[in-house]
C-alpha cells in the first residue's frame, strides 16, 4: 500500500513536537530544584507519576475521545467518559502518593496501608480537568486548522473549475453575437463581409490559442480589442459617432484575457441605433500600475424580440472579475439621463 508522502511527513512532525514536549515536560525537576537541594530519584519518580497521569488523561482525549464522542456531538458519553477517567486515575494517584511518600520518602512518618487524601484528590481531579480543557483547545485549534487548509483547497479547485466555466460561456457569447453581425454584412456588402471574415480569423486565433492561457500579455489583449473594434465598425451607419483611444505603450504587463471584449460589446450591441444619432466612445490606457477601460456609449435598450446576445456577457464579467481580481479591480456602470451609458473597470496589474 502506497502511503502518501505528506501524511507521513505530518506524522513525523507530529511525533517530534510531542517527544520534544515530553522530554521538555520531564526535565522540570532539573530546572526548578533549588540549588541547595539535590535531587534525588525518589523525588524524581514523586513527580513523574502524577505528571504521567495528567498525561494519560491528555491524550486518551485528544487520541480517542474528543474524536469519538465530542466532535460527533455525544456531549453526555463525552462527559461521563471523562468523569469516570479522571475520578479513577485521581483516586489511583492519591493511593500511590500515600503509599509512596509515606514508604519511601519521608521516612520519619508512619507506615502502613495507603489512605484517601480528598484534599489531594480535588486538587488532582481539577488539574486533570484543566488537562481535558488543554486537549479539547489543541485538537479543535488543529481540525480547525486542517478544516480551513481542505476549504482553501476545495475553494481553489472549485474557483478554477467555475473560471473555466465562465470562459466557456463567454468564447461562445462573444463569437454568437460576431456571426450575426456577419450575417447581416452579407446581405448589404459582401466586400465588407468578406473583410469580416478576415477580421475574424484574426480575432479566432487569438481566442482559440491565448484564450486558453491564464495570462496574456497586455499588448495582445489590446491588439485583439482593436481588431474586434474594427470588426464590429463595418456594419456602423454615418449615424453613429465612433472615437476609439487604445494605449499602444504597454510592453511588460500581463493580464487575463478577454477582460475588456464584454464592455466593448455591449458598447456596440446597447449603443447602435439605425435611425437616431448615436455614439461610442472607447478610452483604455494605463495610468501607474493600473490599466482603465472607459466605455460611453448611447443607451438603445434592446427590445424581448432581440436575440442578438444572451444577456450573460456583464454577468460574467462581474464573475470572472472576483475571482481573478479580489480587491484588485473596481467596475462602475451607471445610466445618465435613459439615454448615455458609461462603464469603468480598473485592474491593477502586477
Amino acid at each position: 500500500m502506497i502511503i502518501d508522502k505528506q501524511i507521513i511527513r505530518k506524522r513525523g512532525t507530529f511525533l517530534f513536537i510531542n517527544i520534544l514536549t515530553l522530554i521538555m515536560l520531564f526535565s522540570l525537576p532539573l530546572l526548578l530544584t533549588p540549588r541547595h537541594e539535590s535531587l534525588t530519584l525518589d523525588r524524581y519518580i514523586g513527580f513523574c507519576v502524577p505528571l504521567f497521569a495528567y498525561l494519560i488523561v491528555f491524550y486518551v482525549n485528544y487520541l480517542g475521545l474528543i474524536k469519538k464522542y465530542l466532535f460527533k456531538k455525544k456531549f453526555l458519553s463525552y462527559f461521563l467518559s471523562n468523569v469516570f477517567l479522571i475520578v479513577v486515575l485521581a483516586v489511583l494517584l492519591s493511593f500511590w502518593n500515600d503509599y509512596y511518600f509515606t514508604n519511601f520518602v519521608f521516612y520519619n512518618v508512619r507506615k502502613g496501608p495507603p489512605i484517601l487524601h480528598f484534599g489531594f484528590i480535588f486538587k488532582d481531579f481539577l488539574f486533570m480537568i484543566l488537562t481535558d480543557s488543554l486537549a479539547v483547545a489543541m485538537k479543535m485549534t488543529v481540525e480547525w486548522y486542517r478544516t480551513e487548509k481542505e476549504r482553501a483547497k476545495i475553494e481553489v479547485v472549485a474557483s478554477e473549475a467555475e473560471l473555466k466555466n465562465l470562459k466557456n460561456q463567454l468564447n461562445p457569447h462573444f463569437l454568437f453575437n460576431t456571426l450575426n453581425n456577419i450575417y447581416s454584412l452579407m446581405a448589404t456588402d459582401s466586400e465588407k463581409a468578406q473583410n469580416a471574415i478576415l477580421g475574424l480569423s484574426k480575432i479566432l486565433r487569438y481566442v482559440l490559442y491565448d484564450d486558453n492561457q491564464n495570462w496574456v500579455s497586455l499588448e495582445k489583449e489590446l491588439s485583439f480589442t482593436k481588431h474586434y473594434i474594427e470588426l464590429m465598425s463595418l456594419r456602423l451607419t454615418d449615424n453613429v459617432a465612433l472615437k476609439v483611444d487604445i494605449q499602444s505603450e504597454c510592453e511588460g504587463y500581463m493580464i487575463a484575457p478577454l477582460m475588456f471584449i464584454t464592455l466593448v460589446e455591449n458598447a456596440f450591441k446597447h449603443g447602435v441605433s439605425q435611425e437616431k444619432p448615436s455614439f461610442i466612445d472607447i478610452n483604455i490606457f494605463i495610468e501607474k500600475n493600473f490599466v482603465k477601460c472607459i466605455v460611453k456609449n448611447s443607451y438603445f435598450p434592446k427590445t424581448e424580440q432581440d436575440y442578438s446576445g444572451s444577456g450573460i456577457g456583464v454577468e460574467n464579467l462581474q464573475r470572472r472579475l472576483s475571482l481573478i481580481y479580489p480587491e484588485k479591480h473596481t467596475f462602475n456602470k451607471m445610466l445618465i439621463n435613459d439615454s448615455e451609458y458609461i462603464a469603468e473597470l480598473s485592474i491593477t496589474l502586477d
